[in-house]
């Protein structure tokens, strides 16, 4: 059975806007390197933490999962050498394309701020995404931006009730419902992997994410009632034929770890 609506799972991986640090804390002259290690230095300083406020994050992957009509897929957006600009406009233009309802984990505290500042400086239009009512009048009621509506589906902030004190992590959940979770790398490992040129390594790992964060999204709508157990279940199973029928690397990893998982 179709899915009633689109649906856009996404998450996006970044590394230091050195270019962006630069101008902020007057490090011109130094290289690339030199300007990352001492804005490091600065925020551990600040906050305790070399995590960089986030309009101080370039965005190097975007990950989406598009569940419309009959078709699942999972693909990360442009080339990987595509520009920044470039990724964070097909982001916008698919809102666009499809209004779907978007879906993430902890989009809300980081995905979609970060993509608010990208979009920002490289001055991208998204009405579509921004519209509260100007445009389409439904949108005063179910918009993007609206924390306790679901256009925007922010599965961490949802289960935990809007509690910061509540959150899980994505890897956990995943693996409490029998998913394949995270694979070998995580957030933490970036920065150094885009560093060693190791971009199509983030794209997988960021790909795998987003299947993580769709599948716990159909055990959300089940839980809703928004899914029958019948549809829950031919859900899992296109989810699983998409991944079956890849002959990537990081999709038969993922098969491998979903068959030893034994989803319940």
């Amino acid at each position: 059975m179709p899915m009633r609506e689109p649906v856009l799972v996404f998450d996006i991986e970044t590394v230091p806007d050195v270019a962006g640090g630069r101008r902020i804390h007057g490090l011109e002259g130094l290289d690339d390197a030199a300007a990352e290690q001492a804005m490091a230095s600065l925020r551990m300083a600040e906050k305790g933490t070399d995590f960089q406020p986030l309009h101080l994050h370039r965005i190097v992957a975007i990950s989406v999962a598009l569940r419309r009509g009959d078709d699942f897929k999972v693909w990360s957006l442009g080339e990987p050498d595509a520009p920044e600009a470039d990724l964070v406009r097909r982001f916008f233009d698919g809102i666009e394309k499809y209004r779907p309802t978007i879906v993430s984990w902890n989009g809300s505290g980081f995905d979609l701020p970060v993509l608010h500042y990208r979009a920002l400086i490289h001055g991208i239009t998204a009405s579509a995404y921004w519209d509260t009512g100007h445009f389409d009048r439904d949108a005063k009621w179910n918009s993007y931006l609206g924390r306790y509506q679901f256009r925007h589906t922010d599965l961490m902030d949802v289960l935990a009730l809007y509690n910061g004190r509540a959150v899980a992590k994505l890897n956990e959940i995943a693996l409490l419902l029998g998913f394949p979770g995270k694979l070998g790398m995580d957030g933490s490992k970036v920065a150094a992997a885009f560093r060693d040129g190791q971009i199509g390594a983030i794209r997988d790992y960021c790909e795998t994410d987003v299947l993580n964060t769709y599948l716990v999204y159909l055990r959300f709508q089940l839980m809703r009632g928004l899914l029958t157990s019948d549809e829950y279940s031919a859900e899992l199973h296109k989810a699983r034929e998409f991944v079956t029928a890849s002959n990537a690397e990081h999709w038969r990893e993922f098969a491998a770890a979903w068959a030893d998982a034994g989803t319940h």
